[in-house]
């Protein structure tokens, strides 16, 4: 992910790869970062939504509308709208999360080390508004080896 200031609006940018609804990469754009205060944010989101998102809640397990889901689509961020999976690369995990073996472009997602609770996580986040997602683990299948297990809440399907 590349971020970069504008001297002359000093507004931060960040390279994402755009999809068409039904999952066609239309190529890498530079966007403006999205930036909301808490009240903001507040009106967009459900209570959870913004939990999850703004505060790095996590859902139950088994509780998100996305955990069981089997229909072809794209999973777009709940926040800004950036395309962040593909349901081609979801698969069941046994862990009650939507998990899926990589996202559908490295750079519309941020990693993060997640040191809270006492464990040693990685945490993504959305890479244009920062929306805290779910964390990502080193258990998954084949080819990538990787369980990018997220949160439905923080998620948006669209069919494809």
């Amino acid at each position: 992910m590349k971020n970069t200031q504008s001297a002359e609006t000093n507004a931060e940018t960040v390279t994402i790869v755009e999809f068409s609804s039904t999952g066609e990469r239309q190529g890498e754009t530079s966007v403006p970062k999205v930036v909301k205060n808490e009240s903001e944010w507040k009106q967009q989101l459900s209570a959870q939504e913004f939990e999850v998102t703004r505060h790095e809640g996590t859902e139950r397990a088994f509780t998100g509308k996305y955990w069981d889901q089997h229909e072809q689509g794209i999973y777009r961020c709940v926040c800004c709208g950036t395309a962040l999976f593909n349901s081609e690369t979801k698969f069941e995990s046994g862990t009650g999360w939507p998990s899926f073996s990589a996202p559908i472009a490295g750079e519309n997602i941020t990693t993060i080390e997640d040191r809270s609770f006492g464990m040693s996580r990685t945490a993504v986040s959305c890479s244009r508004c920062d929306a805290h997602l779910g964390h990502v683990f080193p258990d998954g299948p084949r080819p990538t080896g990787q369980r990018y297990c997220m949160n439905s809440a923080s998620l948006r399907f669209v069919k494809g």
